[in-house]
């Protein structure tokens, strides 16, 4: 009995042994990591003085610096009343030239090419020396209605119509049609690798070298200054007082001044600084914004 006791005890004493020995269950805490997305986002950095009318267009000169602004003049955006200008102003927001170069009609969107800045003027393509300050050659486009915005890219330039809906270029002398059948075409962009970009009544699009496009966001309708950013995604314009922000996961609207009457036309980016250029139309001032994303 005695040699039970102690074999009893002797294994008690192993048992608890082993179990301070043996490692400690303890339970584990996993600390969730929360990531903040950040909504793009526009903020005013200036605005020009009110002293320039009716401004339908911005464009940035990456090499120069320059801000080129089209400005109609009067309050129709037909009217062939020589009234039209380009504007020059600078980074900060001052007008540098009120008339730059005079003599258009409804002059609206912008493109540089070669040296020359071309210009839609109604139904005319127009082509301004830079060196020398002054309207180089004009063409009339047949059929043409309500030319609107430009782009341009290794030598061609891209042009709207926006009440025919049709997409033009003009290359070497030579002005042709590559699209038709959109609707209320206005915004025209053109990415780095040559991909061509609209905005039309039905949403944004994308064209394939065989003429047939790609609706890539059927929100944004209406469009009419479009930007292509250098990571794909975009920014839109529409006339009424709106700019988004446009990618594959949605679209988010990152200015609304309609209620203060306010336009935004045909926009413009400055790559380097990370500014959108924005004309105001019928409130006569080009405001720039820092785009945050």
């Amino acid at each position: 009995m005695k040699n039970t006791i102690k074999l009893g005890l002797a294994a008690l004493s192993v048992s608890i042994l082993f179990a301070q020995c043996a490692p400690q269950k303890t339970e584990e805490v996993v600390e969730e990591t929360v990531v903040e997305t950040k909504s793009p986002s526009l903020t005013l950095l200036w605005e020009t003085e009110d002293s320039l009318p009716t401004n339908e267009s911005v464009l940035y000169d990456d090499a120069t610096g320059t801000i080129y602004v089209s400005t109609i003049g009067g309050l129709d955006p037909q009217a062939k009343d020589k009234k039209g200008s380009i504007a020059i102003i600078d980074k900060d927001g001052k007008i540098v030239n009120p008339v730059w170069v005079g003599g258009l009609n409804s002059p609206k969107g912008m493109a540089i090419s070669n040296g020359k800045l071309y210009v839609t003027d109604i139904d005319e393509l127009v082509e301004i020396d830079i060196a020398k300050e002054k309207v180089s050659n004009s063409w009339k486009v047949e059929g043409a209605e309500f030319l609107n915005d430009v782009a341009a890219h290794n030598g061609i330039v891209y042009f709207t119509d926006m009440n025919t809906g049709k997409v033009h270029t003009y290359a070497d002398g030579k002005i042709s049609t590559i699209y038709e059948g959109n609707e209320t075409i206005n915004g025209i962009a053109v990415s780095k690798n040559g991909t061509i970009y609209g905005l039309d009544g039905s949403g944004l699009k994308m064209w394939h070298s065989d003429g047939t496009s790609m609706m890539l966001n059927t929100n944004v309708t209406g469009g009419d200054g479009l930007v292509v950013l250098e990571d794909g995604n975009f920014v839109a314009s529409r006339w009424q007082g709106e700019i988004w922000f446009i990618s594959e996961d949605g679209e988010t609207k990152m200015l609304d001044t309609k209620d203060a009457e306010s336009n935004t036309a045909d926009i413009c980016y400055n790559i380097k600084d990370q500014i959108i250029y924005v004309p105001t139309f019928f409130k006569n001032k080009v405001a720039a914004y820092k785009l945050d994303y």
